[in-house]
């Protein structure tokens, strides 16, 4: 078993690693900023190592400065948690050359899957749906050529990227030719790669993801999936386990399509393989996400499993706490609203101090949190604060959970996204699962003038 574990990470992923470590006897190491360096991931850890400025290129995104800190405190493992260098497959196998466990899948694992145009290929030879669509596109003349055989509207992506940058939604030729040159700047600046390709667009999906589980020597287990249609700017807001637009059969099939392909491919650790569910009911394939998601603990609420600790095990050698021919049950319902620092209606940042800080509890009632009262925030991270999730032995009472806990929250001194959380939640289409990935935008169209 490993001892010693250094989190190349912040906020409340860094501190739901420490928690997982703590439960397991082992020994933790955090790395900060100089801005960071009084938070509760620092303050928590069992040793702190400052690693530079406030820049995450200076800091979360500079590999020797991570190494050093595992070095000098002898840590003999490390978790990039998600974001920063969780899926930077040199990073992997830097940890490795330096005789250190890195905590996720193989650097071959986000080869595979890292780049969309790639992990379409791949998703494709292993038998899952995909929507028609594109290789990587020379220029807008090549797009609109590819676009017209798809068919509008098609949607234009970068095949590096995530959260929505260099994405453009075109419904004629004209369009494609004007924003083909934006979209492959924003490509560039945000993951270093221009390169782009088109997918058939889907008017009104929802957003469905499934949790994978893998040793990397042939025990493969699929945990269900999660609803994650409500987003802003193609960012998830709310997400929920399971998703009542999923039936039995669906899960069923799905599942078995992916621990063949799972299986196949040699994955190893934690991932998440996302799809867009059609009004027929059709999943296509979009992505598979080669790291802990935001995300994951509501299917660790309906399926009882630590996915920190599945991951450490499988990295320390043990294989999966699950024996062999085990099928993980799925129960109740939770649901998990990401608590960000912003304007809730603008989705501006909002750093600054927090004067107040009274999280919920209650029966159901779970906070992945990385903060405390007097804290400030910096303003050069992600604006997530906190997690709320809430279980229940169904959804209608997982949504009550949820509205209560929302109720209870207090943050003070800076402006928050709860007042948003609380009007989804209390929504009749949420309450009666009509959800897209265009409910936010139908719910401001709703409110009365």
């Amino acid at each position: 078993m490993l001892k010693k574990i250094l989190i190349a990470n912040r906020g409340e992923i860094a501190v739901r690693v420490i928690r997982a470590c703590r439960e397991l006897g082992l020994q933790t190491v955090a790395v900060h900023s100089e801005v960071d360096e009084e938070s509760l991931h620092a303050r928590l850890a069992d040793e702190a190592v400052c690693i530079g400025p406030a820049s995450s290129a200076e800091s979360y995104l500079n590999i020797p400065a991570i190494i050093a800190a595992a070095e000098i405190t002898g840590a003999d493992a490390i978790h990039p948690g998600y974001g920063f260098l969780s899926e930077n497959a040199e990073f992997a196998d830097i940890v490795e050359q330096c005789g250190l466990k890195f905590i996720g899948p193989t650097p071959e694992n986000m080869r595979q899957w890292g780049s969309k145009v790639p992990a379409r290929k791949l998703a494709a030879s292993l038998g899952l749906p995909m929507l028609p669509g594109t290789g990587v596109l020379e220029d807008g003349e090549h797009a609109v050529r590819e676009a017209e055989k798809i068919g509008f509207p098609v949607i234009l992506k970068a095949s590096a990227g995530g959260g929505g940058r260099g994405m453009k939604i075109v419904r004629d030729a004209q369009t494609l030719r004007r924003v083909f040159p934006q979209a492959r700047s924003e490509a560039i600046a945000g993951f270093k790669s221009g390169d782009l390709y088109l997918e058939r667009y889907v008017e009104e999906p929802r957003h469905i993801e499934f949790q994978v589980l893998c040793d990397g020597e042939g025990h493969a287990l699929v945990l269900g999936e999660r609803e994650c249609s409500i987003q802003r700017r193609h960012q998830k807001l709310l997400e929920e386990a399971p998703s009542v637009a999923v039936t039995q059969e669906m899960r069923a099939d799905m599942s078995a399509t992916l621990v063949r392909a799972m299986k196949s491919s040699g994955y190893r650790s934690a991932g998440t393989v996302e799809f867009l569910l059609d009004e027929r009911g059709n999943l296509s394939f979009m992505e598979m996400n080669t790291r802990i998601q935001v995300e994951h603990p509501v299917t660790e609420e309906v399926t009882g499993l630590d996915l920190i600790n599945e991951q450490i095990r499988v990295a320390a050698g043990e294989g999966l706490s699950v024996p062999k021919g085990k099928e993980v049950e799925i129960r109740g319902h939770a649901i998990e609203c990401r608590i960000n620092a912003e304007d809730p209606e603008t989705f501006a940042p909002w750093p600054g101090l927090i004067t107040e800080y009274h999280p919920p509890g209650g029966k159901g009632v779970r906070v992945d949190a990385g903060v405390y009262g007097g804290w400030r925030i910096p303003s050069v991270y992600d604006s997530l604060l906190a997690k709320i999730i809430a279980y229940g032995p169904s959804r209608p009472v997982a949504v009550a959970r949820m509205e209560r806990a929302l109720e209870e929250t207090l943050i003070g001194g800076i402006r928050t996204n709860v007042p948003l959380h609380l009007e989804i939640v209390r929504h009749p289409d949420f309450k009666d699962g009509r959800l897209s990935t265009k409910f936010l935008e139908h719910l401001r169209a709703s409110r009365p003038a």
